[in-house]
This record gives structure tokens, C-alpha cells and sequence, in this order.
């Protein structure tokens, strides 16, 4: 980028982000060889903004100016600018105060914003920038002076939710404010990213012009064929056929008129949909740049999915459309559409636009995608508001659609089938939030094979499938297994209410159907009520009437109605009955009469009545108990986990005792000592020092190599004690007898020591250690997964959590309901509630455990991987009788830091 004085140019400062109107902006230092920018930059503000940023006129900027202003030492003088193709569009910079004016932690921040750029939300977005890299350089306060009549930038700062001080001085407004974030920060920053990535969303669903790119002059091919979806589905807007072999322009495939470059249409064009050779197409992205085009679907294949060499041409694509404030659906993508009367679009490979309805609809595959939308097209009444299959999602992934489903009134249900997980962090932290107001459910591929599909840019996992659902649902996310439980998950939840409880009414005309389906709620878990038969020869009415009854029944929480072809003549056998059109269309009226304003969900199993599904409207009806039952048992869990969010419990906790700053001090010093990029595992002591920076003490100890070592230690901690081996050949093998507990003296301890010695050898690695309050043996882990970020776990130690595998798993942070869910969760959880007459152990003393565990490592990033085990848990509280850390380098940005978009 340019030579710099002083440290290293910080490349991971650079960034690409998404802005308040949907486009993106480059974000980056400001480096010598920007001069010629920084000069045109500045011509183009207007002497107002140049008025507001210097208190004076400033026509032009000088050769001192522009050295100042371009040369950094990354560290007491940081530049950053934002860029959209190869032009400044802003900039901001900080310098740090000298001692007497309030340093060296604090500075000066000031910003100038290009006018016709105002109002984008670039000057809110550079101050998350600067203000991480200032916090970087142990910078932990900035200080600004703004005129009074300046009030778009008085207002950057009061709304950016940090602490803040306002003085008024010889006539300016002098703001001061901490760069510590604080929660209500954390939320603007948040609330702003959503904003953002929804709207940038919004403008790829519902463009006003689509331009086509890649349109044979012949039918058949995809761009002509995806020209065709677009017109046959109505779209509202204009719709232009571009093809750089169009040599004629009075060409009109599909009676649209012909361009040879997107450059070459009158009128704007809002998205481009490519399918072209891959290797034309960075020539088209940088057309479509030029043009102002306002995003890309790009159908074209052979990039990442087609191998390493791929792998370059995408992030060069990626960057490259970034550098126009463009977003990108693909490459290698099957398309999007747009249910909604105003848009009415099908960019895509489907050859039909399905029917309006309330379920968005995100696949990483096209073959996935085409399933769930044929399976979706064979229930009467499921439409879905938009659907979109993103292919490599090299850009736009299901993080973005999942912040604009969240707020768009037209979706009530998102359904997304995801082989690859890129930012599990943000996705849980998304899928979360949404999930508080509208259900997310989802198919996770590639459940045990650990490998992303070709093309998926991800960090590999190493944690188990079951580990997996444990985190989703903890974002209360519903995970199905197939597409057929993905539509019916789906459709129950879109058009039922979701239900009080686990009780289940089963009604109908089929005794055997109902026997099936009631031994199908209770493998699911549910609480089935005993079947009521209505036997064949039940009438419409008498089904209204047992559904009516069933609904306002207290002791049920849904129903299922169970249906076969009625029996009228006494001499035909059911079997032979077959259902006629007017008795199905007579049950289905009555069947929406009856739920009508219900609110409680009703299931509808039949067999042999073609039609009825088609007359129900949005009552679900299935083939199977098996089905009615899986999916009404997730929208029971999912119900259960809604109301435990809405409750207390789901706020980070709060310690007074905790010293942060001391603990970041050790992690520094120790990372230092280690050299850099290197992995530490920290020893014993200390281990035990970071861990009691948060309240958390290992249980003292001391090696015991002879007799004579064990009795020494043994009278300085004090009998009783327990002698133990520590050899990792022998730890967690109770069986090979190397522990000996309740020595009460040295007598005993001598003992113990021989009879260790004698059967199991010398390099035994004893310990001696006090003797604790019997409890239960418990292992808490927390370690930071590459795949799916920090995790938090926790089991009974022994063959529980090594030979069975019971152990609960949950996302960092932890909240208060997270603890005290995660020791109830596991199978092993009545060992700690007192089983078979024992005495109960203290929970609550087990869960302030796991909370301070959780706040080191989400404190700490440097922190990947503490265990703590063996953990007794008595009835008076807890004791850590051994544990590890694992210290390594941080990756340079959180979750916490300035709102980016994935680097590529």
C-alpha cells in the first residue's frame, strides 16, 4: 500500500462494509502514495463541510496538508479512509494528545464526508473503525470540538452509544467520550448493522430494472432461459437482454431489446444477473460497476467450487465488485425470487415463480433449493415471500438474509437448508434474535463427513454433529433432517399457532390411524390424550363437534384429527371405502369452521383423500402420525424455548470481583515469553493465578515424587489429604486404583504411597492435595471451535462423559438460563438432584462456576481452551481439583468490533 515510518503497515484495518442504503464501501489506512486522491477528494467537498471540519475556509489543502494528512505512524497518528472504486468518498484520523492535554490515552478525532455521501452512515462506521484501532494502541478516550451548527456530526457521536462528556468553549462544542464498549454501543453498532445488511438485501429482492447478461440470440441456454423465468413471472419492472455478441440491435430475444454491454442501457439498471463464461465475468462485474449497477446474481460456475485456482478468481471477484459498492448472490448460484404483488420477480433457474406466502426460503444448494420449492409446490396454499440460492455465497450469505427476514413484515417463518456455517457467531447470534419473534428452521448438510462443500470459504470444525444441535437450539433454532420435515415444520408453524404444551388430542374416524399416531407423540416426547375414535361412519358434523370440544378443552394443547373415507353403507368394509369429492370438501369446511380463530394448532393425518389437503387452507394436513407428531414436537420446543426468552435469566451476568485487567496483563506477559504466533499450555500455578483473576480457585496441590516429598507436603496443606497419580496413562482410570483418599495422617499418607509405588510403578506423578467434600465428579470445559466459536461444556466425569458422550454444550457468552440449562440437559443431571435418596448437590454454586468460566474466555479471546476436572460438587459447594489453560494468539477482530463483512 505504500511506505509507512514507524510499525508495519496494519492490513487487517482494512475492511469492506455495508452501508445505511445497502451499498458497501472499502474501508482502510490512509498511506503516502494516496496524495493524488486525498487532493481530488478534497476539491470535491463543498466549502461548508470543509468549514465544519477546519473552523475556517479551507479552499484547498497544502503540500504540508497533504503530507500530514497521508503519512502515519499506525500508532499516535492513524488515518483511515472510505472508498467506493478507486475515490475517497471520506475519511477520519485521530492523533494522540500529549501528556499535559490528557494523554497518552487520549486523542483528537475529527472527520470529513464527501457531500453527496452524507447521510449513508460512513461517518458512523468510521468511528467503529477508528475506534477499535485506537483501543489497539491503548487509546482509551477521544475527544472532539464540532461547531454547534454542525449537527449531523454532533449527532455521530451522541448516538454512538459510548459514555460521553459535553463541554461547551469559546464557541465550540467539545465532546468527550470512552472507547470501552458498553452495551448499549454494542446494540447501536448492532442495530445499525441490521439496518444496513437487511436493506442491502432489499435492494437485490426488489429492483425496479434487471438486466439480463449473457442472453443468447437462440432459446435454450441459461441466460436466455433465466431471461424468460423473468418475464414470465411478471415482473413489474424494466427488463433489458445484454450479450456482447449482439451484433444487431434490433435484436429482441424474448421480445426484449438487445445490448452488447450492460454500459450501453439509457436507463439504470438495478440488478444484473450474470451468465457468462467465468472467465468473462470480472469483465462484466467491472461493466456493471461503471454503470452503477446495484447488485449482482452470478449464475456462472467455475470458481471456487471448480478448485484452488477458482478459489483466487473468486476473492478477486468478490473484491472487485466490493470496490463498486455492489453486492454479489453467488457465484455458481441457482437465483432468487420475490413472491411480493409490486416485484414479482424469478431471477433464477426455476421455470416457475411460486405463490405469494409467509415462508423465506435460503439454500447454499441449487439441487436443495429445487426440492424444497417442488416439495413446497405440492402443498396446496405454501408459497413462500422470497427464496434465494446462494451457491458459493461468496458474498451474500444467510447472515444477510436472516437480518432482513427478521424485520420483513411479509415472512413469518425462515426456512434455510446450510451446508457451511462461515460466521457461526454472528449466525446464532442472528438466528437468535429472530427466532424471539419468527421461527428459523433449518437442514445443517455435511453432518458427519466435517468438510464444507466445494467453494465454501470456512473455517473447518472439529466438534460433533450432536454438539452442533446443541448450539442451534440454543439459538432456538429448529433442526430437521429432510425436506420433507423442513416443509412440514414449516408449514405448521406458518399457519398454526404455536402450542401451550406438550398435550395432544387425537380424533378421527380411523382407530388404527389414531393408535399410530398416538404412539408417534409419545416417542417424540409429547403428552398424548387417549385416541377418541369417531369410528367410520362419523359425519362432518360429528368431527366439528369432537374438534370443538377438543379445542376448548383445557386439558390439551393441540390437536390432531385423524381421516379416512367415510363409511355410509353399512355392507361396503372401510377398507374399500373411497373418499368422494363432496365428502372431502364437507370435511374440510367443517375442519376450517371449527379452528377458525383457534389457538391451539390442529394436524390433519389422512390416507386415501387426494383432495383434502387442497380444501384445508392452512391447516397442515400429512400422510403420517409419524410426521404430525415430529413437527408438532418442534413447534413444542421451539414454544417453550420463546416464552424461557422472553423471561429473566438471558442477561450477561455481572461479578464484582472480577479483575479483567490483571488477567489481560498475565495473557500478555505469558503470550510474550512464549514468541509470537505461538500456542502456550500454561502450567499448574499459572493456570491457577488466571483462573482466580475470576474467582475461580483450583484446589492447592503439591508434587509427591518419595515418602518423605508426600509427608512434607501433606503437613503444610493439612490432614486429611488424598494421594493421587497425575500420569496421563493413569488420569480418569479409577479402576487401576491410583487414588487414595481420607489419609488422616502421615502413617496413612506413607502407606498409601508404598502400596501406589509397588502395583502401578514410579513414574506415577503423585500429588498430594486436601481432602474436599464428597460430591459428585463433574468436568466443565470451555474451548474455542475454528467452525463454530467458543463453547462451553459440561458432564459427570467418568464413563457419563468419556464412554456414553453425555455431555451439554453451549455458546459463549453464557447467560444465567444458558448454566443452568446446561447441568439440567444432560442425561446423567439427576446424579446432582439428589437419585435414589442422595443428598442434593449445590447447583447454584456449580452455575456461578460455568458464568465466571464463561466470562474469562469471552473476556479473553487469547483464552482457547480451559478444563477444569476433576469438579466435585457437594452440597456446600464446589472445588476445581485440577485444570489447564491454553493460551494463543486472538484473531485481530470480534465479534465485538467494528461491523464488517467476511473478508475475502
Amino acid at each position: 500500500m505504500g511506505e509507512t515510518t514507524g510499525p508495519a503497515y496494519p492490513a487487517h484495518w482494512e475492511a469492506d462494509v455495508v452501508l445505511r442504503d445497502g451499498g458497501t464501501a472499502r474501508i482502510r489506512p490512509i498511506v503516502p502514495a494516496d496524495a493524488d486522491r486525498l487532493v481530488a477528494f478534497f476539491a470535491r467537498v463543498s466549502d461548508e463541510s470543509k468549514y465544519y471540519r477546519f473552523f475556517a475556509p479551507y479552499p484547498r489543502l497544502t503540500e504540508r496538508d497533504v503530507r500530514l494528512f497521508t503519512h502515519h505512524d499506525w500508532t499516535d497518528r492513524v488515518g483511515l479512509c472510505a472508498t467506493t472504486g478507486d475515490e475517497f468518498i471520506a475519511t477520519v484520523r485521530y492523533d494522540r494528545l500529549p501528556p499535559g492535554e490528557g494523554g497518552p490515552h487520549q486523542a483528537e478525532v475529527a472527520f470529513l464526508v464527501q457531500d453527496e455521501h452524507q447521510g449513508r452512515g460512513i461517518a458512523s462506521t468510521l468511528l467503529e473503525h477508528i475506534a477499535a484501532c485506537a483501543r489497539e494502541r491503548d487509546i482509551r478516550r477521544f475527544t472532539a470540538d464540532v461547531l454547534p451548527n454542525n449537527m449531523k456530526m454532533i449527532k455521530v457521536f451522541t448516538d454512538a452509544g459510548y459514555t460521553q462528556k459535553r463541554t461547551f468553549e469559546d464557541g465550540v462544542v467539545r465532546l468527550q467520550f470512552d472507547l470501552e464498549p458498553t452495551d448499549r454501543s454494542v446494540a447501536v453498532m448492532r442495530a445499525r448493522e441490521q439496518r444496513a445488511e437487511a436493506r442491502s438485501v432489499q435492494r437485490l429482492l426488489s429492483p425496479r430494472s434487471v438486466a439480463v447478461i449473457g442472453t443468447g440470440r437462440r432459446p435454450g441456454g441459461v441466460g436466455r432461459t433465466v431471461l424468460r423465468h423473468v418475464l414470465d413471472g411478471g415482473f413489474t419492472g424494466e427488463v433489458y437482454a445484454v450479450n456482447s455478441a449482439f451484433t444487431d440491435e434490433r435484436l429482441e430475444p424474448e421480445g426484449v431489446r438487445a445490448h452488447r454491454s450492460v454500459r450501453d442501457i439509457d436507463g439504470p439498471v438495478d440488478l444484473a444477473v450474470v451468465a457468462v463464461p467465468a472467465k468473462a465475468v470480472p469483465d462484466v462485474v467491472a461493466d456493471c460497476g461503471e454503470k452503477g449497477v446495484q447488485g449482482l446474481v452470478v449464475l456462472s460456475a467455475g470458481f471456487a467450487d471448480a478448485g484452488p485456482a477458482g478459489q483466487d478468481a473468486q476473492r478477486d471477484l468478490v473484491r472487485l465488485a466490493r470496490t463498486y459498492g455492489m453486492r454479489i448472490i453467488g457465484p455458481n448460484a441457482f437465483g432468487l425470487l420475490n413472491t411480493a404483488a409490486g416485484t414479482r420477480l424469478n431471477a433464477s433457474l426455476s421455470p416457475y415463480l411460486p405463490g405469494p406466502g409467509r415462508i423465506g426460503l435460503f439454500t447454499q444448494s441449487g439441487a436443495i433449493g429445487i426440492a424444497v420449492l417442488a416439495e413446497l409446490g405440492r402443498r396446496p396454499g405454501a408459497g413462500v415471500s422470497s427464496f434465494v440460492s446462494a451457491g458459493n455465497r461468496a458474498d451474500v450469505s444467510g447472515n444477510d438474509f436472516l437480518q432482513y427476514w427478521d424485520e420483513d413484515e411479509g415472512t413469518d417463518v425462515v426456512l434455510m437448508y446450510l451446508e457451511s456455517i462461515g460466521n457461526p457467531r454472528k449466525f446464532t447470534r442472528l438466528a437468535r434474535r429472530t427466532a424471539e419473534r419468527k421461527p428459523v428452521v433449518v437442514i445443517k448438510g455435511a453432518r458427519h463427513s466435517g468438510a464444507a462443500p466445494a467453494g465454501h470459504h470456512v473455517a473447518p470444525s472439529g466438534i460433533p454433529d450432536e454438539t452442533v444441535s446443541a448450539l442451534l437450539r440454543q439459538a432456538g433454532v429448529i433442526r430437521v433432517d429432510t425436506v420433507t420435515e423442513l416443509a412440514d415444520v414449516g408449514l405448521l408453524l406458518a399457519g398454526q399457532p404455536l402450542p401451550a404444551g406438550p398435550r395432544v388430542a387425537i380424533l378421527g374416524n380411523s382407530e388404527s390411524l389414531g393408535l399410530l399416531t398416538y404412539d408417534a407423540c409419545l416417542t417424540q416426547g409429547l403428552r398424548p390424550l387417549p385416541p377418541r375414535d369417531l369410528t367410520t361412519a362419523a359425519e362432518p358434523a360429528d368431527v366439528r363437534a369432537a374438534l370443538a370440544e377438543a379445542l376448548s378443552d383445557d386439558a390439551c394443547d393441540a390437536v390432531v384429527v385423524t381421516a379416512i373415507p367415510s363409511v355410509h353403507d353399512p355392507d361396503v368394509p372401510a377398507a374399500a371405502a373411497v373418499a368422494t369429492e363432496a365428502d372431502t370438501r364437507a370435511l374440510a369446511a367443517v375442519l376450517r369452521e371449527a379452528t377458525e380463530g383457534a389457538v391451539k394448532p390442529v394436524v390433519v393425518v389422512h390416507l386415501a383423500m387426494d383432495g383434502l389437503p387442497a380444501a384445508l387452507g392452512d391447516i397442515p394436513a400429512v400422510d403420517m402420525g409419524q410426521r404430525a407428531a415430529r413437527a408438532l414436537a418442534e413447534a413444542v420446543r421451539y414454544a417453550d424455548w420463546r416464552r424461557a426468552a422472553t423471561v429473566p435469566g438471558r442477561a450477561l451476568p455481572e461479578f464484582d470481583d472480577l479483575d479483567e485487567d490483571g488477567a489481560g496483563a498475565d495473557i500478555t506477559t505469558l503470550l510474550a515469553a512464549a514468541g509470537e504466533g505461538t500456542a502456550l499450555r500454561l502450567t499448574a500455578g499459572d493456570t491457577a493465578r488466571l483462573l482466580a483473576r475470576y474467582g475461580i480457585t483450583v484446589c492447592p496441590s503439591a508434587p509427591a515424587p518419595t515418602a518423605d516429598e508426600a509427608a512434607r507436603a501433606a503437613t503444610a496443606l493439612g490432614y486429611p489429604v488424598a494421594l493421587k497419580t497425575t500420569a496421563a496413562h493413569l488420569r480418569h482410570r479409577p479402576d487401576l486404583g491410583g487414588v487414595r483418599l481420607d489419609l488422616a495422617d502421615e502413617e496413612d499418607l506413607r502407606r498409601a504411597h508404598t502400596e501406589l509405588t509397588s502395583a502401578l510403578g514410579a513414574d506415577l506423578g503423585l500429588v498430594v492435595q486436601p481432602m474436599v467434600p464428597r460430591g459428585v465428579d463433574t468436568l466443565v470445559r470451555a474451548a474455542v471451535d475454528p467452525g463454530a466459536g467458543a463453547v462451553l461444556s459440561f458432564g459427570v466425569a467418568g464413563a457419563p462423559a468419556e464412554l456414553l458422550g453425555d455431555v451439554a454444550h453451549r455458546l459463549l457468552p453464557a447467560t444465567p438460563r444458558d448454566a443452568a440449562e446446561l447441568i439440567r440437559t444432560i442425561r446423567a443431571a439427576p446424579l446432582l438432584f439428589g437419585w435414589r435418596g442422595a443428598a442434593p448437590v449445590d447447583t447454584d454454586a456449580l452455575e456461578e462456576l460455568l458464568l465466571r468460566l464463561s466470562r474469562l474466555v469471552d473476556d479473553h479471546p487469547e483464552v482457547i481452551a480451559v478444563e477444569l476436572s476433576p469438579v466435585v460438587v457437594s452440597a456446600t459447594g464446589v472445588a476445581v481439583l485440577a485444570a489447564t489453560a491454553t493460551l494463543a494468539p486472538p484473531p485481530p477482530r470480534t465479534d465485538l468490533g467494528p461491523r464488517t463483512l467476511p473478508a475475502y
